[in-house]
């Protein structure tokens, strides 16, 4: 019976800090309680995981003893139809403003009908809502109050090219005059996937470089997929991959292993590029066993995203569009 005890004394507790918080709300004049509904696309996304902590965190040093907000967090663990159900909840909750990670950027306008419908401000972070550069894209432009903050994944990309520009050798580490490559992609739909796809190689043939690709594949931002798609691309070209580029460091910590057990060496034989700066992989920089990783701000993208949605429930107009870079 120790564990009922146990539950009747939490229950107990539950009670007395429920009676205390109506107290304190009483004696401290109006208290405004603004509900938030926050719904990432996967919670075991390592660069989401500090963008999500530092949403809340940050939440936490807005509030006064006027100011409160009470934010729901859910994880939609990548599964689109999981997500649209709780799109459904926060807007049966009542929902003050609710910030979405979408999991596919194609069902974009279904759920952004919804939250418009509903008269809720939507804030829409790191999965940018269109393929190419769409900007007539009407559920974002023609609705004041949805609005999307991300960083420019061009930049992303040309900064990991310039990275192995800035090498001796400019990744053409047999000097043959070409610099093979693997690439491993993000989620193909996603705008920054493909953009830092694209920019990451163009910054090498922009500089006169020839490149050839020698296998690309999808690692859905995941560690294993990284992990398992970098294995493959060894056993089949070897010596010749020359760099290996990552649209996130996820997939880069799985392709550093990959690397390992192959016996190849980071710096000498191989290079290998990110996108996030993950602490591990600044270490791995630092160590050489990683060639570089670009700064994927967790901190000034969060920062954006909740200072667009205390402005949209103080009722200011948002932007369409906040980026950071």
């Amino acid at each position: 019976g120790n564990t009922q005890m146990k539950k009747i004394i939490a229950l107990a507790l539950v009670l007395v800090l429920a009676l205390s918080l109506v107290a304190c709300g009483g004696n401290g004049g109006n208290v405004t309680t603004y509900k938030v509904g926050v719904a990432i696309y996967q919670y075991n996304d390592n660069f989401m995981t500090l963008y999500r902590q530092e949403i809340e965190a940050y939440f936490k040093t807005l509030e006064t003893d006027t100011v409160k907000y009470n934010i729901t967090m859910v994880d939609s663990k990548n599964d689109m139809a999981e997500q649209t159900n709780q799109i459904d909840t926060f807007i049966t909750q009542g929902m003050d403003v609710i910030i979405l990670n979408l999991v596919q950027t194609s069902s974009a306008e279904v759920l952004i009908d919804k939250v418009v419908a509903a008269d809720i401000p939507l804030i829409l972070i790191n999965r940018e809502p269109l393929g190419e550069t769409d900007e007539s894209y009407p559920g974002i432009i023609n609705n004041p109050g949805v609005c999307y903050v991300g960083a420019d994944a061009r930049q992303s990309g040309t900064y990991q090219g310039e990275i192995v520009l800035a090498l001796d050798n400019k990744g053409d580490i047999n000097g043959d005059g070409v610099v093979k490559y693997v690439m491993v992609v993000g989620d193909p739909e996603n705008p920054d996937a493909q953009y830092r796809t694209e920019f990451s190689v163009k910054a090498l043939t922009d500089a006169g470089l020839t490149v050839k690709e020698l296998v690309k594949n999808v690692g859905n931002w995941d560690q294993a997929k990284g992990n398992e798609i970098v294995d493959a691309a060894l056993a089949q070209f070897g010596e010749e991959i020359e760099v290996v580029f990552c649209n996130n460091d996820g997939m880069a910590l799985g392709a550093a292993a990959a690397i390992e057990a192959a016996g190849r060496v980071v710096g000498e034989d191989i290079y290998l590029l990110g996108v996030d700066a993950l602490t591990e992989c600044q270490e791995m920089v630092k160590a050489g066993t990683m060639t570089g990783t670009v700064l994927n701000d967790h901190i000034g993208q969060s920062h954006a995203a909740v200072d667009a949605a205390v402005a949209a429930l103080k009722g200011e107009a948002l932007q369409n569009y906040y980026w950071v870079n």
